[in-house]
């Protein structure tokens, strides 16, 4: 008997010597006074065998025959040997007419001791980590990607940080894609208001680090590295450990953030009527330092993790994109579609062939240090396929401003026709329709003639 059974027939005692009330009995066993009713009656007539289930020891009738569960496992020892079980399933249906389903082909195995030849990586076991001891000490980044103006606005991106220890989050802003350039100010606003954190916990996205499917570079392969991004450099100069995560689950704490944001911050733009991206990042300057106040936790230990930075720091330097360039010969410095003329600086007249670094500020400024020196600079000459490309461009737009020339008195009428009628096709006996051959033997025969 199972213990829910031997409960049963305690609860039919009571009842039997008159302690407890059918209705009584029928609460305590969970089910209606009426069923209370039918056990008590086959209690009186059967005793405890009359609470047994009526199958038990019985053979299913949907149960398979022993003669087909000794065939499919002579089978896998002898002529399927090695064959997984979803394999094998489908060979039994094809060639032995033996219709089962996996889960039964692999229940019969199992019960012989006959185990799939195919290894399966076994569960991991996940516990939760512990919080950080102190403020400052890990900041989890991330980007979440919402409607969070709901149609009144552009779908915006909320870029942000959450620190580890507390809870608090220490700094956000709206962007209109998730873009190295919005984790650049959001790790500038970190470090001027706050302090440089020890390390930052984030995803592995193309912004925080190369991926491995991407081909090595010459300079890589010689290197034996992988180039950092710009974000990855930036760590590197400010001195904070960047850490990847391998799954969503392992920034809970900013992954959970995302939803009370997505649930209290949409209400929050939507009672300020916020339609726009300046809009929305001040009502989320507001709405931080509100959060920060409800829903922080104290951390294990008093005080600040944070750096603060040295007194020469100058902001300007490091949240910047880098690149290394080659100035050319006529001291000109290429970077996208700027052309930076190097002045002479420092007593040196030219830098041809030095390899310089171009800093692009997020002002939309450009900045050329050559070993550590700012050098002076200024806008090159624009060059010719620029010059053309920006005069086309002005003749396009003054073409659809202005109306179109009037015709004068002489004009050469095939021109007008075909600007009028677009190109034409030749003729049909137009000597570009004849082949090689034809027009040969034509020639040949002039020539004979």
């Amino acid at each position: 008997m199972s213990e829910r059974e031997l409960q049963r027939g305690w609860v039919l005692d009571r009842v039997l010597e008159g302690i407890w009330l059918v209705g009584e009995a029928a609460a305590v066993l969970g089910v209606s006074e009426r069923h209370t009713w039918r056990l008590l009656a086959a209690y009186r007539e059967e005793g405890i065998a009359a609470l047994a289930h009526g199958n038990r020891g019985k053979k299913p009738v949907h149960a398979l025959p022993d003669e087909v569960k000794t065939r499919v496992v002579e089978l896998a020892q002898d002529g399927y040997r090695g064959v997984n079980h979803c394999h094998l399933t489908e060979l039994l249906g094809d060639r032995e007419g033996i219709a089962l389903s996996r889960s039964s082909v692999r229940r019969i195995l199992g019960g012989a001791g006959i185990r799939s030849p195919r290894k399966r990586r076994p569960p991991r076991h996940r516990r939760r980590r512990e919080r950080r001891e102190q403020e400052g000490m890990l900041l989890q980044m991330d980007g979440s990607q919402h409607d969070w103006l709901e149609g009144r606005g552009p779908r915006l991106c909320l870029i942000g940080a959450i620190d580890d220890a507390t809870g608090k989050v220490p700094s956000g802003l709206f962007r209109c894609q998730e873009d190295a350039q919005g984790y650049f100010l959001l790790t500038r606003d970190i470090v001027e208001t706050h302090g440089i954190p020890q390390a930052v916990y984030h995803d592995r996205h193309g912004i925080f680090q190369r991926s491995k499917k991407d081909r090595e570079s010459l300079e890589e392969q010689l290197a034996g590295k992988r180039q950092l991004t710009q974000f990855g450099r930036l760590m590197e100069e400010l001195g904070i450990t960047s850490i990847s995560s391998m799954s969503p689950q392992a920034r809970g704490r900013i992954e959970r953030l995302w939803g009370t944001f997505q649930d209290r911050l949409v209400s929050e733009l939507r009672l300020a009527g916020a339609s726009t991206l300046e809009e929305a990042n001040r009502v989320l300057q507001d709405f931080l330092p509100r959060f920060n106040q409800q829903f922080p936790v104290p951390a294990a230990q008093e005080g600040s993790a944070y750096r603060k930075p040295e007194k020469n720091f100058n902001p300007e330097e490091h949240f910047c994109f880098k690149y290394t360039r080659t100035v050319g010969l006529d001291n000109v410095v290429r970077l996208h579609e700027h052309r930076i003329q190097v002045l002479p600086t420092g007593g040196r007249f030219s830098y041809a062939r030095a390899r310089v670094e171009v800093q692009e500020r997020m002002d939309g400024s450009i900045a050329v240090y050559y070993q550590g020196t700012c050098l002076a600079t200024r806008e090159a000459p624009s060059e010719a396929p620029q010059l053309r490309v920006r005069d086309n461009s002005y003749n396009r737009s003054n073409a659809r401003q202005q109306p179109g020339p009037v015709a004068s008195a002489s004009y050469d009428k095939k021109a007008s026709r075909s600007q009028a009628t677009g190109p034409r096709a030749p003729a049909p006996d137009h000597p570009w329709r004849r082949s090689f051959k034809t027009q040969r033997r034509r020639l040949t025969f002039s020539r004979n003639t």
